[in-house]
């Protein structure tokens, strides 16, 4: 085993919780040792510009999402290694080529992986879309105007499918809803969402889920849960994450029930200096309660919030995360749940703009706020989630123009 390599801050990962701590860090201490450890071959990247931007916007280049993580903090980037055991005896963790780096301070900020559908591996032709290598194959395979299976209907899958189709890409979007975000928007929302797909080239196939499939060299062969088959050149899956904890666990540090990584106000776990942040750290959100996050806004504010606390702030981590999405022109933001099985009350600002509350079940608190086509009130939609129990109840009369344009 080769003689471990000693810094003061070790983040495990390679994402935007990676880069963000990094700098966190750099805010407090500009002179101590930070070593980046990613299972990724590339350095850290903004996620939402490979479903986004770099699909669509031709004036926005990778220099515009470069996040200069090295540039910037002087961190040392180890990319292309996996850490796979945790020592927090001896401080250390060893990596799959065998290099041993010893810590002061932890972070584990691994994210998670795709979920993939049995018996379907990914390979040339079948994408578990997540990195920017993914964004790289694709964008290849794309150039040839092939036709895309895309499987999922939820951020990534309804991304993917609208920057493909705008792409030049003939593309067939798999997903379990009978409406396109039905289980998510609110019915005259999840019909005007699904109109935009419809209108804007996508082939749907609603109500179906993907039980087995086969592909080679030249494209695959879907086995869809209604008993149908789907051809096509290009397969690409977006169905969520599950959390990357195991090593974690494995060290001894609590799990929570989904395989995320427990942690603190301080973002710390059970075991001595070792924190975690982003998408694989279940926390207390001061107004969501025990959760978990796998948007932006979280893995950047997060992760800065705990380089911070590993350079040796004392604060905690209180702020509460937006997530977003942006198809065909449309744009759409929120904060809390979105449960299109929840009481909710929509407040049409316009013909374009609209409020949607969603409430629990019985209909007096507000557990999440939908912003579509409204910009810039975030900070009102939490407001409005933190004001809870609402007076008198939610209802329209406590919410239709609580939060304007």
């Amino acid at each position: 085993m080769n003689a471990p390599r000693v810094f003061d801050h070790v983040i495990v990962g390679g994402g935007m919780a990676a880069d963000a701590a990094a700098k966190g860090i750099r805010e407090l201490d500009a002179d101590a040792s930070i070593a980046i450890l990613g299972e990724e071959p590339t350095a850290p990247f903004p996620r939402p510009a490979l479903s986004k931007k770099l699909w669509t916007d031709p004036d926005f280049t990778f220099d515009d999402a470069a996040l200069e993580t090295e540039e910037q903090t002087g961190a040392t980037l180890r990319l292309d290694d996996a850490v796979v055991a945790l020592d927090p005896e001896a401080r250390e963790v060893r990596t799959r080529t065998g290099e041993v780096y010893g810590y002061g301070k932890l972070l584990f900020a691994t994210g998670g992986r795709p979920r993939q559908i049995d018996g379907l591996d990914p390979g040339e032709r079948v994408l578990y879309f997540r990195t920017l290598t993914d964004y790289h194959h694709l964008r290849r395979l794309s150039e040839g105007h092939p036709h895309v299976a895309v499987v999922g209907g939820g951020y990534i899958g309804s991304e993917i499918a609208a920057a493909l189709v705008q792409n030049g890409c003939t593309v067939t979007l798999v997903h379990p809803d009978d409406v396109l975000g039905g289980s998510m928007l609110p019915p005259t929302l999840a019909h005007r969402y699904e109109t935009l797909f419809v209108d804007g080239g996508v082939t749907l196939r609603p109500g179906t889920k993907v039980s087995s499939g086969t592909a080679d060299e030249t494209g695959a062969e879907l086995v869809l849960d209604d008993g149908s088959t789907l051809t096509a050149d290009v397969v690409v899956v977006g169905l969520g994450i599950e959390p990357a904890g195991e090593l974690a666990g494995d060290a001894g540090i609590v799990l929570a029930d989904d395989g995320s990584i427990e942690v603190d106000r301080h973002l710390a776990t059970n075991v001595a200096d070792v924190h975690a942040a982003g998408d694989v750290a279940t926390y207390t959100d001061r107004i969501l309660g025990r959760t978990r996050v796998e948007h932006v806004d979280n893995a950047t504010t997060m992760g800065t919030v705990a380089g911070r606390i590993l350079a040796g702030s004392d604060e905690s981590y209180d702020h509460t995360p937006y997530f977003y999405s942006a198809v065909f022109g449309t744009r759409f933001e929120a904060v809390g749940k979105l449960d299109a099985s929840l009481p909710i009350i929509e407040d049409h600002l316009d013909d374009e703009r609209v409020v949607a509350y969603y409430l629990d079940e019985d209909g007096r608190a507000v557990v999440g706020v939908l912003l579509w086509a409204v910009e810039e009130r975030r900070d009102a939609a939490r407001e409005v989630l933190a004001s809870q129990p609402l007076a008198g109840g939610a209802d329209p009369s406590t919410l239709v123009g609580r939060i304007g344009a």
